[in-house]
């Protein structure tokens, strides 16, 4: 029999190791911003157009490449960081694999333009799909310039499963603030399709997480400070009350690189523990710099994932350390029940000095003799009480009997209790819906029985609602008293500008916008104030994490957000009214039989099944 393994061509071997590198633009964008970090640049600019799939360039001012280095950078395993497998455990560098442009190379039009310092000329290297179609000798400035044009062009079924330009410009900008929050003595900037959208100049860690997020979020940040032989921990936490309901603002670095790590999350969450309000989550910035020997990076393509020797210590000190700088700050309540706030001494008598108090008397006081004055002086004289035939003067009348005949008085109105229904009909009709466990809604029907899930039911009331709102614009709005201000970081105040012609036929009012908050003059009829910021916000995050397909606009997307944030929760109890109301509303929808997220909003039973159950 003729052997049949074969050793794959280089091509066809960087297309498949491609396909675990680059999973979409993003992927492209932290390996150049990466390598640029490594090569020692102090100022690194991004530019990206249509959200990378047309452009991905990275231009640094680091030490640059040769003309051999250059040509040897797109081959695979080729890279400057290790020499052996012992350096994996002494890593001080982001990249070591020597994949990440070799892989990029093979799906995509690649221009690289690099000089060092001391060479005069540098070189110009053009690849299109793993192959090398010019080299030559350019006039450039000391760095690398490296751009990335068509992604996935040798690819078709890759490509066409990259999603909208919202979606992967917003994997790209998450992949910008992980690299930028972890350098901030490095500057960055970022120009999407021709504008500037971030200019984050050398800063300290705190001013890097305002320039990134808005000014709002320094009066959110709690410091957070430990140093012990195993971890130092540097940082921030979010104080409570700014705790959000998505996961956006969380950021875990280990020796400078952004890791994802449920354990340790779990740590803060604990840390947190009786200070958030239910389905919420804080916010964290903090830095890990542990030994490279006790980790080990290597284990996942993307090196988000990181295995550490002893996490359990980790975790531990993470969670002391976050609750001593809660405590520190005074944002968790001190645990001394027996201190009594009132007995405190304010702050403003600290310093001064301690006298003994004056106690003023007046020895001419007599108690004994100002009673017996004021028995005196409020004497008054007992009335004589009247007799008990005075009662009953005017009852009796000449010539009549004696006694009162009661059948004859006339009240002003007479108490009544009519029935709320008129007939047996009606009783009927009222007890046809019953609340199970505030959950579902049981119904009678001709052939059996109805079982309705409130939420999902309601969820696809306002479904249709909103949507006939928004297309036909007739939306009725309730004008505030007072404007309500919101605050929200850059990149969510950019999806709400996106959302705003909809959301204002929904019925919002907006009367300001800038970079960092909104203010709303009026919100729909059906939305009380207080849910405002919220609907928001998990419109923000549907938007962020769920995809429009071709078929599907924002406008339904907006819709369906907000139906679930409006619609009523499971456990929430409903009048007789109200349940009757719902299931006539459910009816009247165009289709009543699923949610908007196409879940079955009811089931029914017959009587057939339910004589089955009794066999």
């Amino acid at each position: 029999m003729a052997d049949i393994i074969q050793l794959l061509p280089d091509h066809v071997a960087n297309q498949i190791a491609a396909g675990e590198v680059v999973q979409r633009p993003a992927s492209v964008v932290k390996e150049l911003l990466e390598n640029a970090i490594d090569a020692g640049a102090s100022t690194i600019k991004l530019i990206v157009k249509d959200a990378g799939k047309t452009l991905i360039q990275v231009i640094d001012d680091g030490k640059g490449m040769s003309v051999t280095d250059a040509r040897l950078s797109f081959e695979r395993h080729a890279t400057s960081k290790i020499r052996s497998a012992d350096d994996l455990f002494q890593l001080h560098t982001k990249g070591f694999r020597g994949e990440a442009l070799a892989s990029i190379a093979a799906i995509a039009h690649v221009e690289l333009k690099t000089k060092q310092e001391q060479d005069d000329v540098g070189t110009a290297i053009v690849i299109e799909g793993s192959n090398v179609a010019s080299q030559e000798v350019v006039v450039t400035p000391k760095g690398t310039s490296i751009s990335v044009k068509n992604l996935f062009f040798n690819i078709p079924a890759r490509r066409n499963f990259l999603k909208s330009n919202t979606v992967e410009l917003r994997h790209v900008i998450d992949e910008f603030h992980r690299v930028a929050l972890a350098h901030p003595n490095i500057s960055f900037v970022l120009y999407n399709n021709g504008s500037e959208s971030f200019n984050l100049p050398i800063s300290n860690y705190r001013q890097r997480i305002v320039n990134i997020f808005g000014n709002k979020t320094n009066e959110k940040l709690v410091p957070v400070e430990e140093d012990t032989e195993v971890l130092k921990i540097s940082g921030f936490v979010g104080k409570p009350e700014f705790a959000k309901k998505t996961r956006g603002e969380q950021y875990f670095f280990v020796n400078n690189r952004f890791i994802k790590s449920a354990y340790l999350n779990h740590a803060i969450a604990s840390a947190f523990d009786g200070l958030l309000k239910s389905g919420t989550h804080p916010s964290y910035f903090l830095n890990l710099d542990v030994d490279p020997q006790t980790i080990d990076i290597n284990i996942h393509p993307t090196k988000t994932e990181i295995k550490f020797d002893d996490e359990h210590t980790l975790y531990a000190l993470l969670r002391s350390a976050v609750k001593h700088s809660l405590g520190q700050f005074n944002i968790a309540p001190v645990l001394d029940f027996e201190r009594d706030p009132n007995l405190d001494t304010p702050y403003d008598y600290k310093s001064s000095e301690t006298k003994a108090p004056k106690v003023e008397v007046d020895r001419s006081f007599n108690p004994f003799q100002e009673e017996t004055k004021s028995r005196t002086t409020t004497a008054y004289k007992k009335e004589p009480a009247a007799s008990w035939e005075n009662l009953y003067v005017g009852l009796e009348s000449k010539g009549t009997k004696t006694h009162q005949d009661f059948s004859e008085v006339h009240f002003e109105s007479e108490e009544s209790t009519p029935s709320i229904f008129d007939d047996e009909k009606q009783i009927e009709q009222a007890n046809t819906t019953y609340q199970l466990h505030n959950k579902y809604i049981v119904s009678t029907i001709k052939s059996g029985m109805l079982v309705i899930d409130q939420h999902r039911a309601h969820q696809r009331i306002l479904y249709e609602e909103l949507l006939k709102n928004m297309t036909v614009k007739e939306a009725v709005s309730q004008q505030l008293l007072f404007p309500l201000q919101l605050h929200f970081s850059t990149q969510e105040i950019t999806i709400v500008k996106q959302l705003k012609d909809d959301l204002e036929n929904t019925g919002f009012v907006f009367s300001n916008f800038n970079d960092e908050s909104l203010e709303i003059t009026g919100v729909p009829v059906s939305v009380p104030e207080s849910e405002v910021s919220i609907i928001l916000e998990q419109l923000i995050s549907d938007v962020e994490n769920e995809v429009p397909d071709s078929n599907f606009s924002a406008t339904d997307l907006l819709a369906k957000s907000m139906a679930k944030s409006l619609a009523i929760k499971t456990g929430q109890s409903l009048q007789k009214d109200e349940q009757e109301h719902l299931v006539n509303k459910l009816f009247a929808c165009k289709e009543p039989n699923i949610s908007p997220t196409n879940r079955s909003t009811f089931i029914t039973l017959s009587v057939d099944e339910l004589d089955k159950k009794f066999l």
